[in-house]
């Protein structure tokens, strides 16, 4: 590992002050400062997330947790072991439409370099990507059936890592409920339980 904790503790007390973007709504959500060689990307948090302070904090997270339980890592595991970050750090507040509103390409812009920051930090092997907007930040995606299911060898930010994208766990999506996504989703999953940097995560939680 490149980075110690003392240095990512220090990188999560600037982002946790950063206020950059106006329409955003704080506080800064954050996982745990964990020396990970897997680093998870979420989209942004939910209204839910920012009093709770922690990601992936209600009823899209149990799904996700559940997909972790089953290859090994419950929640309190994956917390433990896994760095979660996210395209955007705050709730982006609500779309008068329903649903969260989609961060502006400025705001994921401005969030971009403490994600930078924490690649150069954690030097992650493996990267999951969840949900369309986060896949974005790793590839160009144009439907999630052309990228759930596979490992793709990436340079980000200039760190050579696998990236196994993930489709997003919300209760509002059919898409990992119905096929063809069902079936990706566990050909995902496969994959991500066989990559070596999971395999070490699963070796430090017995």
């Amino acid at each position: 590992m490149k980075a110690t904790l003392q240095a990512l503790k220090r990188h999560q007390a600037a982002l946790r002050a950063c206020r950059k973007c106006p329409d955003m709504i704080p506080p800064v959500v954050t996982g745990r400062p964990v020396l990970s060689p897997v680093i998870a990307i979420g989209q942004a948090p939910g209204e839910r997330e920012g009093p709770a302070g922690k990601p992936f904090a209600w009823t899209a997270g149990k799904t996700l947790f559940k997909w972790f339980d089953g290859i090994g890592l419950d929640e309190e595991a994956f917390r433990s072991r896994v760095y979660m970050a996210a395209v955007c750090r705050c709730f982006p507040g609500k779309n008068p439409k329903g649903g969260d509103r989609v961060p502006s390409p400025e705001e994921i812009a401005n969030c971009r370099p403490w994600l930078e920051r924490e690649f150069h930090l954690l030097q992650p092997q493996l990267v999951i990507p969840i949900g369309k907007l986060a896949i974005a930040e790793t590839m160009t995606v144009r439907r999630l059936a052309e990228v759930i299911g596979k490992a793709f060898e990436k340079e980000l930010f200039g760190v050579r890592t696998t990236v196994i994208p993930l489709p997003h766990p919300s209760g509002a999506s059919t898409w990992h409920r119905t096929e063809p996504g069902k079936t990706l989703l566990q050909q995902a999953l496969a994959l991500i339980e066989a990559h070596p940097a999971w395999q070490e995560l699963l070796r430090l939680s017995r």
